[in-house]
């Protein structure tokens, strides 16, 4: 068959046509025609702080990911996808919520922590597991929770029905009991288990798809590893975490010990894709794979520059996996921008459901275009964070950035490391993203007062020059 030659003015047809439907949400019908019997499941697989190129289908060469790569071959790689924030919480308040995290208390936090206990996603809220169990969907949390505590918070006030694993932010990979300090729970109460923790989350991720095997009842699962995330603690390393007082761990950890982490997380990912197989569940059943945001110490971020805690592109951009067998092209890629708020309408819509239209998501549907029924659309993205007063706004190929007081201009298409500063060349567009930002900021949650801090100052990081934070 001979490809049809496309005219610029058909081209630019096509594009307005596409952007017009993803904004109005509207789908084919046979996506959105779905019945109980033929409505997907969804294993939504989330590492933390995994850095772009951290996987071999983004770019690792000095180890494999297979089973990360098997879902790529599979199906869907975006190459221009985002973590709505720098860091964990805020980017998981705008995952279940589908909303810029900003419109929230829990997303000013960055990140909530002990100091900030009274603070959490509130129940109240529409979320993508809550919306989907009021449509008879089994749902289930494993791994990290990190939008609050109890007795206020929980995974089982948002949604889930069930959960196994943490409240927090981290955890030792070892010392995870009921009277350590970051214990393991089921349920809400904390629990006894034995063993490194990624292997814990994959365990129970494979019981879970057997058991929903079993009932024959649509599911949804969040799988949200908290590796690789420090401590820097492979599966080998029990004596080390011994030795660990401090978990943010600036004194140890290496890129060998990273590797052996990711590649743990990579063999319980294997795991959970067999366990699909085995159980007949692969056909119906979608998978994304992502991180929560950009990369920290030990990460591979090329070609980007940053890092977790940075609007940088490298504390920002993400691997982003979806998986649909016959449904999305095997061994395909996008060029589409996402946010990770885009997956709460592109999820519910593929299962034949609206968001709440009192909660209207800030994300997009971007279902047409994961199963080829229309081309990218450009993206217009908007960012804070705290600590350095930074700000951003991705606007098709252009970026305004702003960190302290210090602000620019990029093509980040054409200059993914943040290098050539257009703000002088291109005085009106810069400008223009700067009003822009402004303008949004003001529709938005104003940020918590102070200055905040920086993730790794200075005194932590030898390559963060200058970098100091405010005196307490």
């Amino acid at each position: 068959m001979k490809k049809q030659k496309i005219t610029r003015r058909k081209f630019v047809q096509a594009s307005a046509a596409s952007a017009a439907m993803l904004a109005s949400g509207k789908l084919a019908p046979s996506v959105n025609a779905r019945t109980i019997g033929d409505r997907p499941n969804f294993i939504f697989i989330m590492a933390d702080d995994l850095g772009f190129a951290d996987v071999s289908c983004y770019g690792q060469r000095d180890y494999s990911t297979p089973n990360i790569d098997r879902l790529a071959l599979d199906g869907l790689r975006f190459t221009q996808a985002y973590s709505n924030s720098a860091v964990c919480s805020p980017t998981r308040t705008a995952l279940m919520t589908g909303r810029y995290q900003y419109r929230l208390e829990a997303g000013l936090e960055e990140p909530i922590n002990d100091m900030s206990a009274d603070v959490g996603l509130p129940p109240s809220h529409p979320t993508i597991p809550s919306i989907l169990k009021k449509h008879g969907y089994s749902t289930e949390l494993i791994g990290k929770w990190h939008l609050g505590f109890l007795p206020e918070f929980s995974p089982l006030k948002s949604g889930y029905e069930k959960f196994f694993g943490i409240f927090g932010g981290t955890a030792h990979y070892f010392d995870h009991g009921s009277q350590s300090r970051t214990p393991l729970y089921e349920q809400d109460v904390k629990i006894d288990r034995v063993g490194y923790l990624t292997n814990l989350l994959g365990d129970r991720a494979v019981q879970s798809i057997e058991g929903f095997a079993k009932n024959k009842k649509s599911f949804y699962m969040s799988l949200h590893f908290n590796a690789p995330h420090y401590p820097w603690l492979g599966p080998d390393d029990e004596e080390e975490g011994k030795r660990i007082k401090d978990f943010i761990h600036y004194e140890g950890g290496d890129a060998k010990t990273y590797a052996k982490m990711v590649q743990s997380m990579d063999a319980n990912i294997g795991k959970v894709l067999q366990a699909l197989d085995l159980n007949g569940l692969t056909k119906n059943t979608i998978v994304i794979f992502t991180s929560d945001n950009g990369g920290e110490r030990f990460s591979k971020i090329w070609p980007f520059s940053g890092m977790k805690g940075e609007l940088l592109e490298g504390g920002l951009r993400i691997p982003a996996i979806i998986r649909w067998p016959d449904r999305i092209a095997a061994n395909s890629t996008s060029d589409q921008v996402l946010a990770t708020m885009d997956w709460l309408p592109t999820l519910l819509q593929a299962a034949g459901l609206e968001a709440d239209p009192m909660y209207p998501p800030d994300g997009q549907n971007l279902l047409p275009i994961i199963l080829g029924q229309m081309p990218a659309v450009s993206r217009k993205i908007y960012f804070r964070f705290r600590a350095g007063q930074q700000r951003a706004v991705r606007d098709g190929d252009m970026k305004y950035l702003r960190i302290d007081q210090n602000e620019f201009l990029f093509n980040v298409v054409k200059d993914p490391r943040e290098r050539a500063n257009l703000k002088s060349r291109q005085a009106e567009t810069f400008a223009r993203l700067k009003d822009d930002w402004e303008a949004w900021e003001k529709t938005m949650l104003p940020q918590k007062p102070g200055l905040g801090n920086h993730r790794h100052p200075a005194d932590a990081l030898a390559d963060h020059i200058g970098r100091t934070n405010p005196k307490k």
